[in-house]
């Protein structure tokens, strides 16, 4: 079983990876074998956190190259400087994304709701086209979005990154039918509330945080290092048979009725 969770000699992109979620997932990849590819907008937090990680396993496991999530061009360059680098992609994670409105749907201006789907949907659509070719020429590959546990249910203040996150469940849907063919995975994860700067306001406040753990059965907030081991699998031969799925991670707070 540990051999078959090796990425020994595999090359992998994760955006947003210098926190919270995409910097666990970009550790755990890089501490099983895998040469990784830190991204976020900022450089020198990219060439800090690759350094340190490349300090700990102590021999070249991670390389930085900062992208915005908005600029198909960053994203382009992003993918052929890791070809450039470390070789044809292997492994790509779809981690980074925004969410710049907070309010009802009635009040959120059209740029806005177009720019929520564009860096969490469609930067994603671009990014997956830019790494596919790779994979289709080696005829194996895994694809991992981080969606989100608000793709399934409403709310009245976060009604478009929800609906964006929700887009990247099926996104993941189609792509492993269109994918499937040539061994390529695609799948999600789908977080509840984690520890991280994202969801400050969640468990920063005390009363909220108990909230959150009087319904959530494992009885506290969830950790990056939650999410790392799923990412893992998906990417690793030990989840050679899993695609198109969603999985959520959460505690268990959907199985309560959620927040």
């Amino acid at each position: 079983m540990l051999e078959s969770m090796s990425l020994q000699g595999k090359v992998a992109i994760v955006t947003g990876s210098t926190r919270g979620i995409g910097r666990s997932i970009a550790e755990a990849l890089a501490a099983s074998g895998a040469r990784v590819v830190i991204s976020s907008r900022n450089q020198a937090s990219c060439e800090d956190v690759a350094a340190q990680i490349n300090a700990r396993l102590g021999s070249v496991r991670a390389h930085a190259k900062a992208a915005s999530i908005s600029s198909k061009v960053a994203l382009q360059l992003l993918v052929d400087e890791t070809r450039s680098v470390f070789g044809p992609i292997d492994i790509l994670v779809c981690n980074a994304a925004s969410n710049p409105f907070y309010g009802p749907m009635s009040e959120i201006a059209d740029d806005v709701f177009r720019k929520v789907f564009e860096n969490n949907v469609l930067s994603n659509h671009w990014l997956i086209q830019m790494a596919v070719p790779d994979m289709k020429q080696k005829r194996d590959g895994a694809i991992i979005v981080i969606s989100s546990i608000g793709g399934l249910f409403g709310s009245a203040t976060l009604g478009a990154y929800h609906i964006s996150k929700a887009a990247d469940m099926q996104l993941v849907r189609n792509l492993a039918v269109e994918l499937g063919p040539d061994n390529i995975r695609v799948n999600a994860i789908a977080p509840g509330v984690i520890r991280t700067d994202f969801a400050k306001a969640l468990y920063e406040d005390p009363v909220r945080e108990a909230a959150i753990r009087a319904s959530t059965p494992l009885d506290r907030i969830g950790e990056p290092g939650d999410i790392a081991g799923t990412a893992l699998l998906f990417a690793s031969a030990a989840g050679s048979h899993i695609t198109g799925q969603c999985l959520v991670i959460d505690g268990g707070m959907l199985t309560t009725g959620g927040l």
